[in-house]
């Protein structure tokens, strides 16, 4: 089991991606806090993940991801249930609806940046105290091939995976000397509830053009992104830091 002993908060992880991975992380001994807003949803995963992995191998902790002290409350009840912190997955998102950057509300670019770049700073000044006790850990932040490869009507978006991706690899670079790797994911748009915001509606015409623009045919699907976190995360990665690994078919090429 490639992350025996080990203990991971992923945040956003009642649906979708944040899902996969709990699940895959669980699969190979990890101990996880699953995260998210959405009460109902988390409490089902980490229920779920009990029945199958055993009772205690998951928690739900219920925290706004933009509020620092809900923040700390969930770092700290991670390291008193399990007694350690390894791993930390900055995965929970938002984007607004495909359309015109002019058209975006000031308070929803306000949202998108706190939620998809505020947020891995939040979370990575309380729980990077805790690698440092034993003696490094990973980070994990979900950006986007939209960081890498933008277009048009997700602007605001795109922006802020860019900036997540940057922020990454400066991360990588300040925390290194700590035995601390910090890496990106980006995933091309997969079966998660934020596909629908993506494409502007969901229908059968505007997945195929999707499909049709990855060289691989298809969509991303959480199992893709839980394999690549479960790589990032273990000990098979343990040279690997700084990079923004593009889980998406071929789409970036």
């Amino acid at each position: 089991m490639r992350l025996k002993d080990k203990v991971a908060i992923v945040t956003g992880a009642g649906s979708g991606f944040g899902e996969g991975i709990v699940e895959r992380f669980a699969e190979e001994g990890c101990k996880v806090v699953v995260n998210d807003v959405n009460a109902e949803n988390g409490k089902k995963v980490a229920a779920a993940l009990n029945a199958h992995h055993g009772d205690g191998t998951a928690i739900f902790v219920q925290a706004d991801v933009t509020d620092d002290a809900a923040v700390k409350a969930m770092v700290e009840t991670a390291v008193d249930r399990f007694g350690r912190l390894d791993i930390l997955v900055n995965n929970a998102g938002i984007s607004h609806v495909n359309m015109p950057m002019l058209d975006v509300p000031e308070e929803m670019v306000d949202k998108i940046f706190d939620v998809n770049v505020k947020a891995i700073w939040i979370a990575a000044r309380h729980a990077i105290p805790h690698l440092r006790k034993v003696g490094g850990g990973v980070i994990i932040n979900n950006a986007s091939t939209a960081g890498l490869r933008p277009r048009p009507g997700l602007t605001v978006y795109n922006a802020s995976k860019g900036a997540a991706i940057t922020l990454t690899k400066s991360m990588a670079v300040e925390f290194a000397p700590e035995n601390i790797r910090v890496n990106a994911l980006c995933p091309v748009a997969g079966e998660t509830p934020l596909l629908a915001t993506f494409m502007g509606a969901d229908t059968p015409e505007n997945r195929a053009k999707f499909r049709a623009s990855v060289p691989l045919g298809r969509l991303s699907t959480p199992r893709d992104i839980a394999n690549a976190a479960l790589y990032l995360a273990s000990d098979d990665a343990a040279f690997i830091t700084g990079v923004a690994l593009e889980v998406d078919g071929g789409r970036c090429v």
